[in-house]
């Protein structure tokens, strides 16, 4: 109900980041089911990672910024356009799951969306040809189910059992194609 709550927000959006070190953005889809209730959304979405912050914004389908979740030394502050609410806590997942009503992966997303698990945290990787196809962590699995020619995700399946209050949650992330920066 909150996703469908952010999507009727209306023409608010939120300004665009600063530009980090990284950045991702495309597609993605999310299935939540808790009991016998299954809600889905989508949109676009943009991930900014630094060395030590990270920044994803959630739009709707026609562009228009619903959320952004900005992860630092901080801690976690969610910013939604709708009303301007904002929310401020160690732990973005936490916040989302509150706020979105289904948690986001906030702790790892930075690294997972590379094809990698996250470094200093116990992982269970699987390979097929020498090549990551899959790993799980944190409680999260994650599934690189395409890659681009080049070999970075192209898409990626992110999901997580339900752990009471949150949902079972399936995030279906499609990237745009990766666009190479010069050298500064």
């Amino acid at each position: 109900m909150a996703a469908a709550a952010l999507a009727l927000a209306g023409c608010a959006t939120l300004p665009p980041p600063a530009p980090l070190e990284r950045s991702h953005s495309g597609r993605y889809a999310a299935t939540t089911t808790l009991d016998d209730r299954r809600e889905n959304s989508s949109g676009r979405f943009t991930l900014s990672v630094g060395a030590d912050r990270l920044v994803l914004d959630l739009s709707s389908p026609v562009g228009t910024t619903l959320a952004r979740i900005d992860v630092g030394a901080h801690g976690a502050t969610l910013r939604t356009a709708d009303n301007g609410v904002t929310r401020h806590g160690g732990d973005a997942e936490a916040l989302a799951l509150e706020v979105l009503g289904w948690p986001l992966p906030a702790a790892g997303i930075g690294d997972w969306i590379e094809g990698r698990p996250a470094s200093g945290r116990p992982s269970l990787a699987t390979e097929r040809d020498g090549v990551l196809t899959a790993f799980e962590q944190d409680g999260w699995s994650i599934e690189i189910a395409e890659r681009f020619a080049a070999g970075s995700p192209r898409r990626i399946v992110i999901s997580r059992p339900a752990r009471a209050p949150a949902p079972a949650i399936t995030l279906r992330l499609v990237l745009d194609e990766p666009v190479a920066t010069a050298a500064r």
